[in-house]
């Protein structure tokens, strides 16, 4: 029978991992594995290029805690980001899976949202060194999404 998922060239960018035969949905396809690197270690080894297309291989998982699927991946490294994708992502025991969202019929490739943390206000220069190529009519122009604001404390009043 074979592997259920492939890596192929892609229409969306470069390679892409296919669905082999179908993947039901909620189904768990496969682990996101690599090194684990720390924070400081990310930067270093993925400096953002201001003047040009930025690219990266580092999916985290909490504070300080990183998979760097460049060194020691597998085959998740290839799914590609898309606006309406057909897969997410979850994690479990400071691990990442990615699963089906949907029904993935054979031949199709697989896609997550990569919802990368923008760190700024997201301009267009801004979209254009993380652009996304998914095409999809929900396409927001970036694999990035706004940095979420840390929860402010919330004080009670006191009442006289």
């Amino acid at each position: 029978m074979g592997p259920r998922i492939v890596v192929r060239r892609s229409a969306i960018h470069g390679r892409g991992v296919f669905a082999r035969r179908l993947i039901r949905e909620d189904e768990t396809v496969c682990e996101y594995k690599g090194e684990r690197i720390a924070e400081s270690q990310v930067g270093r080894r993925y400096p953002e290029k201001m003047n040009g297309v930025n690219h990266t291989f580092v999916f985290g998982i909490e504070h300080d805690l990183n998979i760097d699927g460049r060194v020691n991946g597998n085959i998740a490294r290839w799914i590609n980001h898309s606006c309406d994708a057909n897969c997410d992502t979850y994690e479990k025991d400071k691990r990442i899976y990615v699963r089906a969202v949907r029904d993935i019929r054979p031949g199709e490739e697989l896609s997550y949202d990569y919802a990368i943390e923008a760190g700024e206000r997201i301009t267009k220069a801004v979209k254009a060194r993380w652009p996304c190529w998914c095409g999809t009519g929900n396409c927001r122009g970036t694999v990035l999404v706004p940095t979420r604001e840390p929860r402010k404390k919330q004080t009670k009043k006191k009442t006289p």
